[in-house]
């Protein structure tokens, strides 16, 4: 079976996105979405996005990390699926609907209400989810958010200096994430502007994540470090993040298709 797929990316966050609209796709499973993610003998992409019909919305949007484990939530993703769709869209995720509106170069996404209980990051006991009482090395006192998918946010002094590939797997794996988690570190640079660097639950080291621009973004408007409306710099760009009084956090930025090709399914065994 020859499959078509579209290679997309935002801000260096990039995708294999399969199309089922209009064409019926092999059945995805945890191994051949490894099998496609593989940099070396597969297509390769930090995250394999699926877009279904959906009676509840315009699409549907299925998410597998590159680790085959399926995921409720992918910012970037979304505007990624938005640009392919080409118009203004409500996309239903595992995580809830979200609405994606095209602004020229750039696509604004309504990613939804923050949700800080401790229970719905979720976290394994009860604790402040504001200033957690836990640490890992110098990596103190984080800021626990779920925007779809749980986040855990370390501000620092310099996020740069944070040897964050040996130490976000050790926090993602942690026994107080029962579902894992996103781990953000982040560095305040202006009132209305962060740094930040994210290690992504199933996918490592990323050069963007959209839910993690809006999880750290929200975590410092709640600490009082920046104001409504802020930057966020990662290593692959910035996003804008605006936390609204109707409590939806609205992310904006860009997204890209690089090319399109098609694989023979047999040799993604």
């Amino acid at each position: 079976m020859r499959v078509s797929f579209i290679k997309m990316h935002g801000l260096g966050n990039d995708f294999v996105v399969l199309d089922g609209r209009e064409a019926s796709l092999p059945a995805i499973d945890a191994a051949l979405a490894r099998a496609i993610a593989d940099r070396h003998t597969g297509i390769g992409c930090d995250q394999l996005v699926l877009i279904e019909q959906s009676e509840r919305a315009d699409l549907r949007m299925r998410i597998f990390n590159a680790d085959g484990s399926e995921v409720e939530a992918c910012g970037n993703a979304s505007r990624a699926v938005a640009r392919l769709h080409g118009r203004d869209a409500t996309i239903e995720t595992t995580g809830g609907l979200i609405r994606a509106q095209l602004a020229g170069d750039d696509i604004s996404v309504d990613m939804g209400v923050p949700r800080f209980e401790w229970q719905d990051i979720p976290l394994a006991y009860a604790m402040d989810t504001l200033s957690m009482p836990v640490g890992w090395e110098m990596l103190e006192n984080p800021v626990a958010v779920n925007v779809g998918n749980p986040h855990v946010i370390f501000f620092v002094a310099d996020c740069d200096a944070v040897d964050l590939a040996r130490l976000g797997p050790l926090i993602e794996n942690d026994p107080l994430f029962p579902q894992r988690v996103n781990v953000n570190v982040a560095t305040i640079t202006a009132p209305d502007a962060i740094r930040l660097h994210v290690w992504e639950r199933g996918a490592g080291l990323t050069r963007a994540c959209g839910t993690g621009a809006c999880a750290t973004a929200v975590a410092a408007m709640r600490r009082g470090l920046v104001g409504r409306r802020a930057r966020v710099t990662l290593p692959g760009g910035d996003l804008t993040i605006d936390w609204g009084e109707d409590d939806h956090i609205l992310m904006t930025g860009p997204a890209s298709e690089s090319f399109r090709g098609s694989f023979l399914l047999e040799n993604m065994a």
